[in-house]
């Protein structure tokens, strides 16, 4: 095996491990869970955070300009989504973290 990836390896263990320990000490952190649960890495999980920031954003926008439909927003998150994970578990994750409240309230209702 490659230094580089063994390195890797070890850091998305500590990753996982941290947040272990806040999952444990407070709950309900099922957007960690989820994370632990499907193996993600550090850099992963920093571009869902970003992809659900950005989606939250641009929902605001289309509010503002008068849409009402979000569908395609969340087939777009969806899309752009790790494969690792299931944007349906996602959702109900994030709600239930208290995560994105506005933008996953809109999501749950395609799901």
């Amino acid at each position: 095996m490659e230094l580089k990836y063994l390195i890797e390896r070890i850091e998305t263990l500590e990753y996982h491990m941290r947040l272990a320990a806040e999952a444990l000490d407070k709950t309900p952190y099922e957007f960690n869970k989820l994370v632990i649960a499907n193996n993600l890495t550090k850099d992963e999980t920093s571009r869902l955070i970003s992809l659900c920031e950005d989606m939250h954003n641009l929902m605001e926008e289309q509010k503002a300009e008068g849409f009402l439909n979000f569908h395609p927003l969340f087939k777009e998150f969806s899309s752009k989504m790790t494969p690792k994970l299931n944007p349906d578990e996602v959702v109900v994750a994030c709600i239930k973290q208290q995560m994105f409240l506005p933008l996953m309230n809109e999501f749950k209702k395609f799901i």
